[in-house]
């Protein structure tokens, strides 16, 4: 369910959607601003509500979007909690999937998203706490480190480790002068 062009605020978002909706998006929203910390912004980004890092903060993103560190949608059948830091972090996911099956919930999930229906099919302290757990700076490292890891930013560090020509030239004739 993409929220109407005009829908600019996450309250906004949340007031767009029907009565059953708004609610389960509206508690499940509190539960992540308890828990976020501090550095996220929360806005709409992509459609959703989301916590991000600010472009006013780290704005050299590889899309130009902030950097998302959790979201929550209303779709079609379900609504969706997008935990990034269980699709970064193998530890992380493991943590998720052991609060599940503690809680004797079943965990719906996409690569970075849990399906539910109601507030009632999530251990929502568990996941309070596991959003609390990850710092706005551990954040951008774990960006930064991710980045690293594709074929633009290898090019980058190869550019960065790589001797500028002017560099080359004047070893190159100090090594001529020695002999």
């Amino acid at each position: 369910m993409k929220p109407a062009s005009s829908v600019k605020t996450p309250a906004q978002y949340i007031a767009s959607l029907p009565a059953d909706r708004a609610k389960t998006i509206a508690t499940v929203r509190a539960l992540v601003n308890r828990h976020i910390p501090r550095g996220y912004d929360e806005c709409l980004v992509w459609g959703t509500i989301g916590w991000t890092i600010p472009l006013s903060r780290y704005p050299d993103t590889y899309n130009k979007q902030p950097i998302t560190y959790v979201a929550l949608s209303s779709q079609k059948n379900y609504c969706s909690l997008y935990l990034m830091g269980a699709f970064w972090s193998a530890s992380q996911l493991e943590q998720l999937q052991a609060m599940f099956k503690a809680a004797g919930k079943k965990l719906d999930m996409g690569k970075c998203c849990v399906h539910f229906e109601t507030p009632d099919d999530l251990p929502l302290e568990a996941i309070g706490k596991l959003i609390a757990a990850i710092p706005s700076e551990k954040w951008i490292e774990m960006y930064e480190e991710s980045r690293l890891k594709t074929k633009a930013g290898q090019a980058e560090k190869a550019k960065q480790s790589a001797p500028s020509a002017s560099k080359v030239a004047t070893k190159r004739a100090a090594t001529k002068r020695k002999k």
